[in-house]
């Protein structure tokens, strides 16, 4: 069976302050989350599901539906604030998702093959598809997963702090935990650190980073369900409480209920943050046109 490309797009883009999603930054009026599709349809992967709220379903269609046909099948999964919440009353001041596990949470009875979860807003790189489909064809089971892991300097923006998963990983390669760090940046001296509540401390710029690029068993589908009362439980009165796949895959890894191999990329990340981020973008994606990695219409 085929594995499925699962797109993270339910987000408003609040940092950013407009729909990054759908902006372009091709020559072509390509999205970044196109050249993903793209690389993923270059690597093998069969079928690419949006996970996006209802309200866009038309613009979606419009801007990906045609163009798409007949080169990778196309479904969408919508995630609002009631799915899966069952008869608990949410209340009033949360406007938001639950954050990206219950977005996956939300493709239950959708996606029941090896996928691989990855954000609209982020370029990752053709190594990581090719990495990606090689791990879902050939190791992936019930209790054996992915993170596709890169490096912490290639993961920066020159525009702010930037939020990563930083994975510290045994001599297997498996993933022992995953922190999430939500202040990280390159502070004047050229030393990448971090905050928070205790202050400022210093990371390696080679250490692995999650970007939201997982390799999954459809079974994840269910642990995220099985996680997700107990999360709710604890955070549904705090507006800004986030059901982050990284939380569950800590929770399978300290569980013991599988393991996490944290396969290293050494390809480029970059992504739109800010809006400072977008010229960034733009000037990268052309440079890699030039060089031959592109063409400059991805579906001619």
């Amino acid at each position: 069976m085929q594995p499925t490309l699962v797109i993270l797009a339910a987000g408003m883009a609040s940092r950013y302050g407009s729909m990054k999603q759908v902006q372009s930054f091709g020559p072509s009026g390509e999205t970044i989350m196109e050249y993903s599709i793209y690389d993923a349809i270059k690597a093998g992967f069969s079928k690419v599901v949006f996970i996006i709220r209802e309200e866009f379903y038309d613009m979606f269609q419009d801007a990906f539906g045609k163009k798409l046909q007949g080169k990778i099948k196309i479904d969408y999964v919508f995630q609002s604030l009631d799915s899966y919440v069952g008869e608990r009353n949410i209340p009033e001041e949360r406007k938001k998702p639950w954050g990206t596990a219950h977005a996956v949470l939300c493709c239950k009875d959708k996606v029941n093959e090896p996928f691989a979860v990855i954000n609209a807003d982020d370029f990752y790189g053709q190594d990581g598809f090719v990495k990606a489909y090689q791990f879902l064809t050939n190791e992936v089971s019930e209790n054996n997963y992915a993170i596709i892991g890169y490096e912490l300097k290639k993961t920066l923006s020159d525009n702010g702090s930037v939020s990563r998963g930083v994975c510290n990983v045994d001599i297997n390669g498996n993933l022992v935990d995953i922190n999430e760090r939500t202040k990280i940046y390159r502070n004047t001296e050229g030393i990448i650190t971090y905050e928070d509540e205790n202050g400022l401390h210093e990371v390696s710029e080679d250490a692995s980073v999650s970007m939201n690029f997982f390799g999954f068993h459809p079974n994840f589908i269910e642990q995220c369900n099985g996680f997700f009362g107990e999360f709710l439980d604890a955070e549904i009165n705090n507006p800004k409480g986030e059901f982050f796949i990284p939380l569950i895959v800590d929770k399978v890894v300290k569980s013991n209920l599988g393991r996490v191999k944290v396969i290293p990329t050494s390809a480029q990340w970059f992504g739109v943050t800010y809006k400072e981020d977008a010229p960034v973008v733009q000037d990268s994606i052309t440079k890699l046109i030039a060089d031959g990695s592109y063409p400059p219409n991805l579906w001619v």
